[in-house]
Formats: structure tokens, C-alpha cells, sequence
């Protein structure tokens, strides 16, 4: 009796194994379908085109509203902030239109700069609100603001001379070793960013919650930055993770035409929903008057 349910069993166990394998084969052999399916290619790629116009729309109506709010005040940070969201959406939305033209490209680090130089115009443009809760917290706390628009200045301008250096590099000398150093950048600048939302952000929540529970507007400040901190954290922690993965992995990389389902996902995580969830959040106009909370661009 024993050795027939153990024959039994052993039989189960080996049926299984076999649909297990024949299950994985046909997962692997779908996936394959669909990375190598122009379909699938094109249908990922414009519908993160259309995604990232109708961001970049929003972004423009939202900086025409501020603009009509308080037409006296020049390029003040929440103007520039959505602009800088209307410039990297729209150029991604071009750039996605064109997906085939951009992957197919005779020179490869003509691509790479289609591809990366948005991602370093996101770094900058929510740098900049990390700027702007910085100059708050330190106006709050009677700190010295004079570096802090230096700093940013100077951030940005180091990030944007070092990848122009490598992508000079790269169309002289294509390698595969300057290749992964372009990508362990990325996750450097990515990390920054990253770090700036946990201190500044987390500086600013913390404040907030020290104030009087009847000061006005402290619970919708601290939902407003509380989560704008846990979003932006969110997406650079993604975007970290998943570009030090695709160094070492070729199955995981960004850069070419078929991956549409891993490329979809990355963008719409890291760059899609974290822009639209912010200007909902950062839709408010701001007052008609002066206000000490909003702070012009010299």
C-alpha cells in the first residue's frame, strides 16, 4: 500500500514538474512574442507617447493659469517647475512618437541622448522643488539661504558637463565598459535626488507637524508634502533599482526597441505617474498677493 501511494506520488510530482516546465516554456515563449512583436512595440511606445502629452498639456494650461494669476511676477519657482514638466514631457512624448526612427539610429550615442537627456531634465526640474522647500525650511529655522539656489546651480551644472563628457566619449570611442559607467551615473543622479526628497522633504514634515494644530493650512501642507516626498523617494528609488539591474543585465535594458512592456512600465512608474500625481497635488494657484510662502526667481 505504501509503495503504491509513494508511486502515486511520485507520478503526481512528475506530472506536475512537467506542466510547471511546459507552463514556463510557454511564458518565456510569449514574452519572447512579445518583445520581438511590432504590435506590441508600437502600442507600448504611443501609448507612452499619449501619456506623456497629455502630462506636458497639463503642465502648460497649469503654468498659462499661474502666468494669468500673477502676470506682475517674473519666472518665479512654480512657474519654472512646470515649465521644466511641459519641456520633459513633451520632449519624451516626441521622442516615443518616434520610437522607431530613435532606436534605429545609425549612431548610438545619438540615441543615448534622446533617452537620457529627458531623464536629466526631470533630475532638474523636481531638484527644484527640492530647492524651494529647502529655502522654506531654512527661512523657518532662521538658517543662512543664500547658497542654496548656488548649490542647486552648481549641482546641475556638474551633472549636465560630466554627461556631456561621456556622451563625447561615446561618439568617439563606443564601448561597453564606458556604457555601464554612463548607467552607474544615472543611479548616482538618481540617489541625489532621491536623498534630497528624504532630508529636505522629511526636514519640512517634520516642522510642519511642530506647528499649532490650529495653524492655518498645516494639515493640507502636511498632506502636500508628505506625499509629494513619499512619491518623488518612490520613483527615484525605482529608477535607481532598476537602471543598476540593467547594468549588469542586458534582459533588463532600456535602450532597446524590444523590451515595450519593461520599458512601459519603467517610464509610467518613474517619470508618468509621479509628474501627473504632482501638479494634482501642486495644482493650487497661488494668491493674488505678495505672500511670505511664495518666493520669485531672481
Amino acid at each position: 500500500m505504501r509503495e503504491l501511494v509513494s508511486t502515486s506520488a511520485a507520478s503526481a510530482t512528475t506530472a506536475t514538474g512537467l506542466l510547471a516546465a511546459a507552463g514556463g516554456a510557454a511564458l518565456g515563449g510569449w514574452w519572447e512574442d512579445v518583445n520581438a512583436s511590432p504590435a506590441w512595440q508600437d502600442g507600448a511606445f504611443f501609448s507612452l507617447s499619449a501619456a506623456y502629452a497629455l502630462v506636458s498639456a497639463v503642465a502648460l494650461i497649469q503654468l498659462v493659469r499661474i502666468q494669468r494669476r500673477v502676470p506682475e511676477f517674473g519666472w518665479t519657482t512654480q512657474k519654472v517647475f512646470h515649465l521644466m514638466n511641459f519641456v520633459v514631457n513633451g520632449v519624451r512624448a516626441v521622442v516615443f512618437g518616434f520610437h522607431v526612427w530613435v532606436f534605429f539610429l545609425p549612431t548610438r550615442v545619438y540615441k543615448l541622448v534622446l533617452l537620457d537627456l529627458p531623464g536629466l531634465l526631470f533630475f532638474s526640474a523636481y531638484t527644484l522643488l527640492v530647492l524651494f522647500w529647502a529655502e522654506i525650511y531654512h527661512q523657518a529655522r532662521s538658517l543662512p539661504t543664500d547658497k542654496l539656489r548656488l548649490i542647486y546651480a552648481a549641482v546641475n551644472a556638474i551633472v549636465y558637463i560630466i554627461q556631456v563628457c561621456i556622451w563625447v566619449y561615446l561618439g568617439i570611442n563606443d564601448n561597453l565598459l564606458v556604457e555601464l559607467v554612463t548607467k552607474i551615473f544615472v543611479v548616482a543622479v538618481s540617489a541625489v535626488a532621491l536623498l534630497g526628497f528624504a532630508v529636505y522633504g522629511g526636514r519640512l514634515f517634520v516642522l510642519l507637524r511642530r506647528f499649532p494644530i490650529e495653524s492655518k493650512g498645516r494639515k493640507k501642507k502636511l498632506y502636500e508634502v508628505g506625499t509629494v516626498t513619499t512619491i518623488c523617494c518612490t520613483c527615484f528609488l525605482i529608477r535607481c533599482i532598476v537602471v543598476a539591474v540593467s547594468a549588469f543585465d542586458d534582459d533588463v535594458s532600456l535602450e532597446v526597441l524590444d523590451h515595450p512592456i519593461l520599458d512601459f512600465f519603467y517610464y509610467l512608474l518613474t517619470e508618468i505617474l509621479p509628474s501627473a500625481l504632482v501638479l494634482f497635488i501642486l495644482r493650487k494657484l497661488p494668491p493674488k498677493r505678495v505672500s511670505a510662502q511664495y518666493h520669485p526667481i531672481n
